[in-house]
């Protein structure tokens, strides 16, 4: 739960938050659903659910696949890497990324070497599961696990950050640099409305006081098939 503290930080940093959560760039280029509302009102939008953990492993969820060009040999954990980095690796043989350079944003970080990046699922794999997923087919957790389609599902970020975040949600984990818990959370939301994975009630509460936190951030989603 954030504190009044990191409110008034999350505050003072909206200009440099405010460009959170914005249409993805390939949005524009198809005929697709896509919302765009106020952070507060799409906290409301999340169906409340108690989270239940009964079942789960992460090989539920099949990852990383042959992301969205088969015949590349550049898995989606590549793909995210390639699609993010700054400055564009070398792609040796067999997808051996050389060089680059990206920029973690949970905890403002220049990062030069690809092994020291995690691609993280932006809702983890066991709140997914919690959230909805384990009554999904196979095939439609692995489309969750390799959501190259839009922005905010995965997210290249130090392999540090990622494993402090672990499988916390909101009410437990924010990104360590304040200034950028606007557009987590936005992104956070945007992805449980597209897959229509439920939130539990101190998620909600969570959420409830970072838009508040954010009056002039908003969530733009995009229903998954």
């Amino acid at each position: 739960m954030i504190n009044n503290i990191r409110r008034a930080a999350i505050a003072a940093a909206l200009v440099l938050a405010s460009f959170a959560a914005s249409t993805p760039a390939h949005a524009q280029d198809r005929s697709v659903e896509i919302h765009t509302l106020p952070m507060a009102t799409s906290v409301q939008l999340l169906p409340s659910a108690a989270e239940v953990r009964d079942g789960y492993q992460r090989t539920s969820f099949k990852h990383w696949n042959a992301g969205q060009n088969p015949t590349d040999g550049c898995n989606t954990r590549a793909e995210v890497l390639l699609a993010e980095a700054v400055d564009r690796p070398q792609i040796l043989p067999g997808c051996k990324l050389s060089g680059g350079r990206w920029w973690s944003y949970y905890d403002s970080k220049w990062l030069t070497s690809a092994s020291a990046l995690d691609v993280d699922h932006m809702v983890p794999l066991a709140e997914a599961w919690d959230s909805g997923a384990s009554q999904w087919t196979a095939e439609r957790r692995e489309a969750y696990a390799n959501d190259l389609a839009v922005h905010p599902s995965l997210v290249a970020v130090s392999a540090a950050s990622n494993r402090s975040k672990s499988d916390q949600d909101p009410a437990e984990w924010l990104p360590p640099t304040v200034e950028v818990t606007c557009r987590y959370a936005a992104e956070w939301i945007s992805t449980k409305l597209r897959w229509g994975l439920t939130a539990d009630a101190a998620e909600l509460e969570a959420l409830t006081q970072v838009a508040e936190a954010c009056p002039g951030t908003t969530v733009t989603y995009e229903p998954a098939p």
